[in-house]
C-alpha cells in the first residue's frame, strides 16, 4: 500500500465501519470553544540544550527552534525558514528530525523522488487533503523541494509513536492547529473505534522539542486484526509486504510505512479510497483500499505504527 507520508468526543462511538464520511478522529479540526489553558510567556529552556524559546517563538513558521543541533544535519534555510509568505519552513511541521505531529506527515527517510513527486501532486491538484500544502506547493521552487526532499531523505527514522490497545482513552480535545490534546480537566472516555494519539509530553510537543514523540491510543484487538490484514485479509486487500518490502520499510521509491503516525496512514488510505488523493502510483493503492472499512483502516494502521522504524 503505497502511503506517504490529525472534536472531542465522549461516550461510546458507533462503529464507522459503514461510513462515507471521514473519521473525525483522523481529520480533526481546531474546535471552536477551546477550554481555558494557562499560558506560559516566559522562555523555556529544555535539558541539554544552550537554546530557549517562548511559545510563541516556538510557533513561528518561519524561523522553527533549534532545540538541539546536534541531533540531525545543519538545517537548509528552506527547513529552517522557508520563503515566506507563502512557503513555511518544513521542519515547523515535520520538526528538524523529520517525525512530525499528528496532524502532520512522518517524512524522515522518505525516497528523494517519492518527496518530490508528492510536492507535485499537490502542485497539480492531483493530492489534496492540507490547504497549508497545496500553497506551499504552487509556491516553493523546484530547486528547494529538492533540496528539503534530500534533507529528509538523510534522516534515519527513529521511534516516535508507542502503540497502546485500551478500552478507555484520556479526554482530549482539538487544540490550535488541529492538535489533539488531554483535557486540561481531566478525565477518561470510551475509545469506541477510534485511535486517539496524544502527546508523551505536552509541553515538549507544543514547543516544537525533538525528543519525545507520541502515544497512540487504539481499541483491543487492534494489532492482531491489523496484521491479518496486512497480510492481505483473506484475499480482501493486497499484502502490504508486496510494494513496501517484508519489513515494511520501503523499497526503492516506495515509501517506508512501518513505526509511521497511524492517523496519518488512516487519512491517506480515506483519501485515496474516496479520490481525493490521486497522482502518481495511487492506482495500485486504490485497489489495495478499494474494499476496506474505515476500521479495517484503523487496524491496518495500528499494527503498522507498532513496528520499528
Amino acid at each position: 500500500m503505497k502511503i506517504l507520508v490529525a472534536a472531542s468526543m465522549i461516550g461510546i462511538l458507533p462503529s464507522l465501519a459503514l461510513s462515507q464520511e471521514k473519521p473525525s478522529w483522523a481529520f480533526p479540526v481546531t474546535e471552536k470553544n477551546q477550554p481555558v489553558v494557562k499560558e506560559n510567556t516566559a522562555p523555556r529552556s529544555a535539558p541539554g540544550s544552550a537554546r530557549s524559546y517562548t511559545r510563541a517563538q516556538a510557533d513561528n513558521m518561519f524561523d522553527i527552534p533549534d532545540w538541539y543541533p546536534q541531533m540531525y544535519p545543519k538545517l537548509p534555510k528552506i527547513i529552517a525558514n522557508g520563503n515566506a509568505p507563502n512557503v513555511r519552513a518544513c521542519g515547523s511541521c515535520h520538526l528538524p528530525i523529520g517525525t512530525g505531529h499528528d496532524e502532520s506527515a512522518y517524512v524522515a527517510g522518505l525516497p528523494v523522488a517519492y518527496f518530490i513527486q508528492q510536492v507535485q501532486d499537490y502542485k497539480t491538484g492531483a493530492r489534496k487533503g492540507s490547504g497549508s500544502m497545496l500553497t506551499i506547493a504552487q509556491n516553493i521552487t523546484d530547486a528547494e523541494t529538492k533540496e528539503a526532499a534530500e534533507y529528509f531523505a538523510s534522516l534515519k527514522p527513529t521511534k516516535w509513536v508507542r502503540v497502546v490497545e485500551t478500552e478507555t482513552v484520556p479526554r482530549s480535545y482539538v487544540g490550535p492547529g488541529n492538535k489533539r490534546l488531554a483535557h486540561p480537566d481531566g478525565g477518561t472516555e470510551p475509545i469506541g473505534n477510534r485511535i486517539i494519539t496524544l502527546p508523551e509530553d505536552e509541553e515538549i510537543v507544543l514547543y516544537r522539542d525533538p525528543r519525545k514523540g507520541f502515544v497512540a491510543y487504539v481499541p483491543k484487538g487492534a494489532l492482531l486484526k491489523g496484521a491479518a490484514l496486512v497480510a492481505g485479509g483473506d484475499g480482501k486487500t493486497v499484502n502490504c509486504t508486496v510494494c513496501h518490502g517484508p519489513d515494511l520499510k520501503g523499497i526503492a521509491d516506495v515509501p517506508p510505512l512501518a513505526g509511521r503516525t497511524p492517523t496519518y496512514m488512516v487519512r491517506q488510505m480515506f483519501m485515496i479510497k474516496s479520490g481525493e488523493r490521486a497522482g502518481h502510483a495511487t492506482a495500485l493503492m486504490k485497489q489495495a483500499v478499494a474494499n476496506l472499512t474505515d476500521d479495517d483502516m484503523l487496524n491496518i494502521s495500528a499494527y503498522i505504527a507498532s513496528l520499528d522504524p
